[in-house]
C-alpha cells in the first residue's frame, strides 16, 4: 500500500468513526425525543432552526439545508409539522414561488419542552461515547472543533 492509499484509509477511517459517533448521538436523541415530545430528530431540528431566526422565517432550501433532506422531503415534514400546528407557511410577497416557514406559539412551546430532552440525550450519548475507545478521541476533539469555527 503506497502513501496515498494510506492518506485514504486515514481519511476513510475518519469518516467511519464520526459516522459511528453520528448514529450513536441520533439513535439516543430519537428515543428520548419520541418519548418526551413525540418528535423526531429531524422534527426538533426544523423547529430549532426556526426559533434562532428570532422572529424571522426561513425558505423552505433553507430549511432544506439545516436539515440535510430534499426538497420533496422537506416539502413532507414541513407537512406534517404545519399538520400538527407547530409551524405555517407564509407567501413571499415579493416573490410568489416563495414560500416561507414559521414556528407558531404551539411549536415554540413544544421546542422549549423538547429541548432539556435533546441537551440531555446529546450530553449521555456523548458520554457514553466517550468510554468507547473507538470514540473517544473524536469526543474529546468536540470543544476543539467548536472553538475553531469563527462566530457569526
Amino acid at each position: 500500500m503506497g502513501i496515498k492509499d494510506d492518506a485514504v484509509e486515514v481519511r476513510a477511517q475518519g469518516w467511519r468513526t464520526l459516522a459511528a459517533l453520528h448514529g450513536l448521538i441520533e439513535s439516543n436523541m430519537e428515543k428520548s425525543l419520541q418519548n418526551a415530545a413525540k418528535l423526531s430528530v429531524v422534527e426538533f431540528t426544523v423547529l430549532d432552526a426556526l426559533a434562532r431566526q428570532d422572529g424571522w422565517h426561513m425558505r423552505m432550501q433553507q430549511l432544506g439545508r439545516a436539515t440535510a433532506l430534499s426538497p420533496s422531503a422537506t416539502t413532507r415534514l414541513v407537512n406534517r409539522l404545519e399538520d400538527r400546528g407547530l409551524l405555517t407557511r407564509i407567501l413571499c410577497a415579493d416573490d410568489r414561488r416563495g414560500i416561507y416557514t414559521e414556528l407558531t406559539p404551539a411549536g415554540s412551546e413544544l421546542l422549549v419542552m423538547a429541548r432539556p430532552v435533546h441537551d440531555e440525550a446529546l450530553e449521555c450519548a456523548l458520554a457514553e461515547a466517550a468510554l468507547l475507545p473507538e470514540l473517544a478521541p473524536l469526543v474529546t476533539a468536540l470543544p476543539q472543533l467548536h472553538a475553531a469555527v469563527p462566530a457569526t
